[in-house]
This record gives structure tokens, sequence and C-alpha cells, in this order.
């Protein structure tokens, strides 16, 4: 059993008691991709965290295969209909997967981390990481665009999403890419604890910032 209960109250004190909406955009990790759909880790952190505030509730608009891309032509519309307080981003892997280039990808997830922050929501930045048989300079690339995201525009980050569950294939499914069912409380305890050190930072420094990395 998921021992995150004790991280809810911490989670809910920044915010008022009568609601609380998550929004997640992600790819198929978020997507419950191989696993029934209520047994993935946004259904159980939102189980879970509904036991301590009947008030809250997640919004999961991951779809498999999705893109950096994808999730900012999609994210105006979510954020006009759901109006949540916090936003968690997972994008950026299939990007890596299809060899698109990280300075695309940063533009896209900043814009998108942009766009929350404008509504006033609070971000959750997931950083991923890719095969190292993409060579070691494209994986330093794409890994510092989160780092170098979270720093600018500070907001709540999780290095490596998949930490400990990615090489451990015990956690994972045949495919070497997605968790499993065992992986999936792993997973949505880590958000729990994330959730509770989220900043509360309106936008830092303008997309313009974008033309001093390389």
């Amino acid at each position: 059993m998921m021992r995150i209960g004790l991280f809810v109250l911490c989670i809910l004190l920044p915010w008022p008691a009568s609601a609380l909406t998550i929004l997640v955009l992600g790819d198929s990790l978020s997507a419950a991709h191989g696993i029934p759909l209520d047994q993935g880790w946004v259904s159980l952190l939102e189980k879970q965290l509904k036991k301590e505030h009947k008030a809250v509730t997640i919004v999961n608009a991951s779809i498999s295969g999705e893109t950096s891309a994808g999730g900012l032509r999609r994210l105006p519309g979510l954020l006009e209909t759901h109006r949540p307080d916090i936003v968690i981003l997972e994008l950026g892997g299939n990007d890596g997967l299809r060899g698109i280039l990280p300075p695309q990808m940063e533009r896209n997830l900043a814009s998108m981390i942009e766009l929350s922050q404008t509504s006033g929501a609070r971000i959750l930045l997931l950083g991923m990481k890719i095969p190292s048989n993409y060579g070691p300079q494209f994986s330093r690339r794409f890994e510092a665009v989160y780092h170098r995201l979270a720093k600018r525009y500070q907001v709540g980050f999780v290095p490596f999403f998949l930490d400990g569950v990615a090489l451990d294939a015990n956690l994972m499914q045949d495919d070497g890419i997605h968790p499993n069912l065992q992986a999936q409380p792993i997973l949505a305890r880590r958000i729990a604890e994330a959730l509770t050190n989220i900043p509360d930072q309106s936008v830092q420094q303008s997309s313009q910032d974008m033309g001093s990395n390389k």
C-alpha cells in the first residue's frame, strides 16, 4: 500500500479547502499504457488524495505517443476548460525517441510552462532520459533541457521521473520502455512527495531567453 497520506495535508494547505484541480499532461507513461487505466499512477494518486480531501480532481489529459508539440497545441483548451491549480508536465520522452532536436523541445515546454503560469497554475515538471544508444552528446543536451527550464521558471521538478524504475526489469513491461503494475505505486508516491515542494512563482523570464541556449 502506498504510504503517501502523510503528504496530502502538506499538498492541500496552500490552496483553498473548497477544491483542488490537478491537470496531468503527459504521454504513455501517464496514460497507463499496457495496464488498466485505473491502476496507473495518476489514478492511484487521485484515489489516495480523495481519501483525505474529497474535493481533489485530477484531469488526466495524457495520450500515448504525445510529444511536446502536441501537448502545446492542446494545452490552451485544457487550461480554459479545467482551470487547474496545478499542472504536471510529463512530456519530451517521445521527442527524444524521435530525434527531435532539444532546442525545439525546450521551446515547446517553455511555452507550456508560461501558459500554465499565466493562467495561475503551479507547475510540476517531470524530467526524462533517453536510451544510451542515442549517443552521450544528444543525451546530455536532452536531459539539460529539463534542468534549465526548472531553474529558469522556478517550478517544481523531478529530475528523472523513472528513477529507480527504468533500469529494474522487475518494474518494467516486456517492451523495456513502460513501467508495469508494480511500478505504479512507486511513481504515484514520487509525485505525491514532489507536489509538496512546488514553488508559487510567476513567470520569471520570457521566451526570449531561449535565444541564449545552443
